[in-house]
């Protein structure tokens, strides 16, 4: 995957590059998606790893209570369903359930720094194309 994003995010005019990797039981459960190309963001894991709802496994999970069943994985989500939810997950971070706590304490505290880190990545990814 190798997505330019909307024009709705501060990642805007980013190229960024993402690999999803499905398991052998596709589509009963979900895909890995990790961001190979630099990314800070609340929701990725410093290693790269999209922490999103919908590429949860299926069911209830007690150690995520806040998360229902119904917003993890089920077998209707297409490529293109999860794309848009990443690329909506851009546009607007859950600092509640951080991936990377660092990006998440920046986002909310320093803004205008986050902001910055940001436009660097954005920059490299252009520059790298």
């Amino acid at each position: 995957m190798n997505s330019s994003c909307g024009s709705d995010t501060l990642y805007e005019g980013g190229f960024f590059n993402a690999i999803l990797k499905f398991p052998a039981d596709y589509p009963q459960s979900p895909p890995d998606c990790r961001f190979t190309s630099a990314m800070w963001h609340p929701n990725v894991f410093p290693d790269g790893r999209v922490c999103i709802s919908i590429l949860h496994a299926p069911g209830y999970d007690p150690l995520n209570p806040q998360e229902s069943a119904a917003e993890r994985w089920s077998p209707v989500h297409t490529v293109e369903s999860i794309v848009l939810s990443i690329i909506s997950m851009l546009s607007s971070p859950n600092d509640e359930s951080p991936a990377n706590i660092d990006a998440a304490k920046e986002w909310r505290e320093n803004r205008a720094e986050f902001k910055k880190k940001v436009a660097r990545i954005v920059r490299r990814s252009q520059e790298e194309m």
